[in-house]
């Protein structure tokens, strides 16, 4: 378990032009980052147990941040 939180600019460092690009002209994408960093923050709270939850809960944020990620670089390799 990581308490490092996963942001964008980390984990696209070369990347980081084209995100703010393609937010500023593609809603869904720009939703998609929002839900990512909202998401982000709630795994990041709960490795951190700011916000305790459930393993089982904690998991699912962790699996639902990494589809949106996923989510994300498709959206930048087909941009």
């Amino acid at each position: 378990m990581s308490n490092t939180p996963h942001e964008l600019h980390d984990e696209f460092p070369d990347q980081a032009q084209a995100i703010h690009a393609l937010k500023a002209k593609d809603a869904h994408f720009a939703r998609l980052l929002e839900e990512y960093h909202y998401v982000n923050r709630a795994v990041h709270r709960a490795e951190t147990r700011v916000e305790p939850v459930s393993a089982e809960a904690e998991s699912a944020l962790r699996h639902k941040r990494m589809r949106l990620k996923d989510d994300i670089w498709k959206a930048l390799q087909a941009a």
